[in-house]
């Protein structure tokens, strides 16, 4: 497993450190905690272990329960990559304070604690005014959905995508100027940034990842996997199996026309690489992320992208601009607009077969401060 260290700052330390507990964050694709509350004493540690896909851990309260806490504490999106190893999970350790006050979290991912993606520390047992079901019953009400529970995503197809005849386009994604001050090695940074409705904050990672994506893996019209979540700095590469197929970048609302012609923006595009059914070592082509925002792509060759063959890097999980609403716009496009055009910003190269995803994790630092205790949160 991939753990973060946690440590004690200005206070005096427990002589030994007491039990703990493991907490998935999201298993199974499901938007929960498992357990979602746990009973613990001062000096536990509360291990939080996170699958795939992007949650955090986040301090709120019991009255506003998808509010951060007034101190902003927080564990950070941890993004995880889908078939990451149970071995390879990135984890955040919580430390128990002094006092047994209960201690109320959320997932910041938007629309997760809206549909009862929280977690308690010592609530009272119902029941009380204050235990963990009514917290949880405030969350889905204050910012929610009518239903408190949620259901694993439908596995990808690796064969055909089809498309839903009550499709309707949704709007164009909006954007806004944002402000975040992000608090990296020791040291603060403030930027201005582009934020697109959904994404989490510009938060750059101790050590970069580098996302493995096969294109027409196993002869199939798809990228494997399609939709995945990367961190600024991380690189996603490109792994080309038979037959000829592209990547280009796009838009959300034109998924099979080049960036450039439909937005006057210059997008990458790796050009036509077309791979021999006998080859054993795959050209790759690879791109750095550089910004939390959504990046949307296709296959230039013909009809592909009408097929459903198209990825996103950091798409938003709910609302009108998801993955699966851009893969629906593209099995409605216009075959003609498939072109690979577009200025390539990468370069390719051979590298040996692998499927692999590599993952790792971030860390993040950052002060919480419950019942005078001080403690970091890493």
């Amino acid at each position: 497993m991939v753990s973060s260290s946690f440590s004690l700052l200005l206070v005096a330390l427990p002589a030994v450190l007491g039990a703990t507990f493991n907490v998935q964050v999201g298993a199974g694709g499901n938007l929960v905690y498992d357990p979602e509350f746990i009973t613990a004493n001062p000096g536990d540690v509360v291990n939080f272990i996170f699958n795939p896909k992007n949650h955090t851990a986040t301090l709120s309260s019991f009255d506003t329960p998808c509010i951060a806490n007034p101190s902003m504490q927080s564990t950070g999106f941890v993004p995880v990559a889908p078939g990451t190893a149970a071995a390879n999970l990135p984890s955040k350790q919580f430390l128990v304070p002094e006092g047994t006050a209960p201690l109320w979290f959320y997932c910041e991912q938007t629309g997760h604690c809206g549909q009862g993606m929280v977690f308690a520390i010592n609530p009272p047992a119902d029941p009380a005014p204050n235990s963990f079901s009514k917290f949880k019953a405030a969350a889905i009400a204050q910012n929610g959905t009518a239903a408190a529970t949620s259901t694993a995503p439908p596995a990808a197809t690796s064969t055909s995508v089809t498309e839903d005849p009550n499709f309707t386009t949704p709007p164009a994604p909006q954007w806004t100027s944002a402000t975040a001050t992000v608090t990296f090695s020791g040291s603060v940074y403030t930027t201005t940034y582009s934020s697109y409705l959904g994404t989490p904050p510009p938060t750059p990672v101790a050590v970069p990842v580098d996302h493995r994506i096969i294109v027409g893996a196993d002869g199939n019209l798809v990228y494997s996997p399609a939709n995945i979540t990367a961190s600024i700095g991380d690189t996603v590469t490109f792994e080309f199996h038979p037959k000829n197929h592209t990547v280009t970048q796009s838009n959300f609302l034109n998924p099979c026309t080049p960036l450039q012609a439909s937005t006057g923006t210059a997008g990458f595009s790796s050009g036509f690489i077309p791979v021999n059914a006998t080859t054993t070592t795959f050209p790759t082509f690879q791109i750095t992320v550089h910004d939390t925002a959504p990046i949307w792509g296709y296959c230039g060759q013909t009809n592909h992208c009408q097929s459903g063959m198209v990825f996103s890097i950091n798409a938003v999980e709910s609302g009108p601009n998801t993955f699966e609403a851009f893969q629906q716009l593209a099995l409605r496009s216009n075959a003609s607009s498939t072109t690979s055009g577009g200025a390539s910003t990468t370069t390719t190269s051979t590298k040996p077969t692998s499927a692999a995803v590599a993952t790792g994790a971030g860390v993040f630092v950052s002060l919480i401060v419950a019942s005078g205790l001080v403690a970091l949160i890493l």
